[in-house]
């Protein structure tokens, strides 16, 4: 009865050793191990992506809305553009830099023909649709890698998954016992890569789509800027003649 009671006594700590998440991993086979670990960086990665996306939303719309005050405030938009220049802060401001820029490049030539006029201003369009795209471009960055483990991190957990509970067979098969000791590290560790999958697919999902919506709006606003610094350049074009 003695022996027995020791017996159960280190089954039961060896049990309760192998279901330490310490101990999963270090217990784990390798290719567990592996899965888990790509995981891990996966996570710390995509955390690393959100802190990074989100600070630099609220700064990007403090700043346009500093941009747009002293844009929309009256004063000389060649003012506004030599003080700016060489060192835009945020993407309104490269726009704008890149539409004047544009701008007195032509104008320094003369502008006598209504042609040349409309030539321009279709350059200049052009000028601030690339300098968008490349801005947001810029902006979306690592956005990809988001949706990348969103999608995929919860079928690599699955596979560490399958892998683990193939092993639990395997040492049931071998040993030819079914008791608790035997099975739960195996199906522990399965488990346990399955949680560590949705661990790194949930804060990337739903980032993922936090700031997708963010970058939408502000591409928006953007597209905006443009149009009606377009406009405004129109006008002067009319009134030009």
């Amino acid at each position: 009865m003695e022996q027995t009671a020791v017996a159960s006594a280190a089954i039961a700590g060896s049990v309760a050793h192998d279901l330490s998440i310490w101990g999963l991993f270090l217990q784990a086979d390798i290719v567990v191990k592996l899965v888990m670990i790509i995981l891990v960086l996966a996570s710390f990665w995509c955390w690393a992506i959100i802190f990074e996306k989100l600070i630099r939303m609220r700064r990007l719309w403090g700043q346009a809305e500093e941009f747009e005050e002293a844009f929309w405030s009256g004063g000389s938009l060649e003012d506004l553009y030599d003080r700016i220049d060489n060192r835009p802060k945020e993407p309104m401001s490269s726009v704008f830099t890149a539409a004047m820029r544009e701008w007195r490049r032509s104008a320094s030539k003369g502008l006598s023909e209504t042609s040349q006029k409309a030539s321009l201003a279709q350059r200049i369009d052009r000028v601030m649709q690339v300098t968008m795209g490349r801005e947001m471009e810029g902006l979306e960055r690592h956005m990809s890698f988001l949706a990348t483990v969103g999608s995929t991190a919860p079928f690599i957990g699955l596979f560490g998954t399958v892998w683990g509970i193939m092993n639990s067979f395997n040492a049931i098969a071998q040993s030819k016992d079914t008791s608790l000791a035997v099975v739960a590290p195996g199906i522990a560790e399965a488990l346990f890569a399955t949680a560590l999958g949705l661990v790194a697919a949930i804060p990337a999902v739903v980032a993922y789509n936090k700031l997708s919506t963010d970058l939408g709006r502000y591409a928006a606003r953007l597209e905006a800027f443009g149009n009606e610094f377009s406009a405004i350049l129109s006008r002067q074009f009319e009134e030009s003649d």
